[in-house]
């Protein structure tokens, strides 16, 4: 009964018992020994059973989750299992503690595993997704691993049911692999003052050269050229591969942004690995048949249907003081040839500055200062002198047409946060490699073509009709016939269907954050 001893003491005699091996799930720990008579789980004769055995397994294997192995008492089962497994005999009390561990590494684990160890509220960042319920029955799965000897199984039924997860498991794994083969490389190579091009000679192309051949964006090379400190040709297509799997402009240019992406060694892939696979935890199960997805950090819009990418899209999002949230909603609606009413933030740092230098802004940019019943305003009836940012009584709205802030229509998916997805003007800037410009809003690059998608089960909506719509100049509301599920996610990393990694510049810092928080060792969570 030291099972039930080591349980049913106070918190103090507990903490005292188990010293840094603290249990975090006593309360259900409670219950699944007092359903059992406070019998052993994993004991075999006295000693570690082959579910026991296959569970430090699993405890080790826990970082290519993403996770710390050592938050699940592994520190303390391995001085026990060595012991044990060397033949000596344990007393009844650390056969017990043995014992209590191992479940308490099951509960916690699996929890982990489900859910995710850090909580989104903990973020300085906004996080507004949905979690999952908070108990998926830890403690039937806990009785089914035991009963039906299938630890691993009932584990890893609790991973995130999106494919891509398993995809950046394998990656992980594979980072883990190459990291004990990276260590004679020079993973901290200059950036130049001016990008460097093919024909061009540097002290650290021979180091450049053998990243791109570690990684295998650089295949073949001809044998005896390590030395040479030239930029070639064939080079050059081992950079356009590795500056698309990081998101950057294939120019073949060893500039700033790639240099610096060159530089991230596997440990560092390997840190952003763990922060996006904890993201991809936070996320419900929910199996969506037909949604769009943003990812913030890959500036890109997907329509997807039955797991089919039907339209991808470059976006822009918003600039790192005003970051797109994090977030999910339900498009209901969208705007043929909308107006824009300037948002009270873009109101009161750029408009208003820039009227009172010169009036004519506002002719320029065709836009009318209304009242709030709609009344149309003379600006130059208004004494600017007396206005500030504070103090202005009226709104400023844009007419419809290509020149509008939100081009030729809009995406409607009603949120607290005020942010959709609209076309722009500004059509130069999708073909920047960094498109964090815009004041929180999602502008696509393929407007025409969500609406044609978004209005496919509607046919009086034909091309024509939507090309004249856009560009009617008049504003024009079409409702869906049913609501498309939006998710606005932010990921840095993640492998695609073909088992490719991809790698994403943190625009907004919060991958060090997270990581920090995932390393921290935990706290008393009963």
């Amino acid at each position: 009964m030291e099972i039930r001893a080591l349980l049913e003491g106070d918190e103090s005699q507990v903490s005292m018992e188990f010293q840094a091996g603290r249990i975090y799930s006593r309360s259900y720990l409670l219950t699944f020994y007092s359903e059992r008579a406070f019998l052993p789980g994993w004991l075999e004769e006295s000693k570690p059973s082959c579910e026991a055995l296959e569970l430090r397994l699993l405890i080790q294997q826990s970082k290519f989750d993403g996770l710390v192995p050592a938050d699940y008492h592994l520190e303390q089962l391995n001085f026990l299992f060595e012991r044990s497994l060397s033949d000596e005999i344990l007393t009844e009390k650390e056969l017990a503690k043995m014992d209590i561990l191992l479940s308490d590494a099951f509960m916690l684990l699996a929890k982990h595993l489900y859910q995710g160890k850090v909580h989104p509220e903990h973020l300085e960042g906004i996080w507004d997704i949905q979690s999952k319920e908070d108990d998926p029955r830890l403690l039937e799965k806990l009785n089914l691993a035991l009963a039906k000897q299938n630890v691993r199984q009932q584990l890893f039924s609790l991973h995130p049911k999106f494919p891509i997860y398993q995809r950046m498991r394998q990656s992980l794994k594979k980072y883990y692999e190459m990291e004990q083969a990276s260590t004679g490389l020079n993973w901290k190579n200059p950036v130049p003052e001016e990008p460097l091009e093919p024909g061009q000679a540097a002290t650290q192309i021979p180091a450049i050269r053998d990243i791109l051949i570690f990684w295998k964006d650089l295949e073949n090379y001809a044998q005896g050229v390590g030395e040479i400190e030239v930029y070639d040709s064939l080079m050059m297509e081992g950079v356009k591969r590795f500056q698309l799997r990081n998101g950057l402009l294939p120019d073949g240019k060893l500039g700033k942004a790639t240099i610096e992406a060159l530089n991230q060694d596997p440990k560092a892939l390997i840190d952003k690995a763990m922060v996006n696979m904890e993201r991809l935890r936070w996320l419900p199960d929910t199996t969506l048949q037909e949604f769009v997805l943003v990812n913030i950090a890959n500036y890109s819009m997907d329509y997807i249907r039955e797991r089919d990418t039907l339209l991808h899209s470059n976006a822009i999002v918003g600039q790192s003081y005003r970051k797109t949230p994090v977030f999910n909603a339900e498009m209901s609606y969208l705007v043929f040839s909308p107006t824009w009413t300037v948002p009270p933030t873009i109101l009161k740092n750029d408009v208003i500055p820039a009227v009172k230098k010169d009036i004519g802004y506002l002719a320029v940019k065709r836009m009318k200062i209304l009242d709030f019943s709609g009344r149309e305003i003379d600006p130059k009836a208004i004494n600017w002198s007396g206005i500030s940012r504070n103090n202005f009584p009226y709104m400023v709205r844009q007419t419809p047409g290509r020149h509008n802030a939100l081009g030729l229509v809009k995406f409607m998916f009603p949120n607290k946060y005020n942010v959709y997805i609209h076309d722009t003007p500004s059509r130069e800037l999708f073909f920047r490699a960094d498109r964090a410009l815009s004041s929180g809003c999602i502008r696509i690059q393929k407007p025409f073509e969500l609406a044609q998608l978004l209005l496919s089960d509607q046919p009086l909506w034909n091309e024509e009709r939507i090309r004249n719509a856009m560009e009617s100049g008049k504003e024009q509301t079409v409702t869906l016939k049913k609501k498309i599920p939006v998710i606005i996610l932010y990921l840095t990393f993640w492998s695609d269907g073909a088992f490719r990694e991809n790698i994403r510049r943190d625009i907004y810092s919060r991958d060090g954050e997270l990581l920090k928080l995932l390393q921290l060792p935990l706290i008393h969570e009963n």
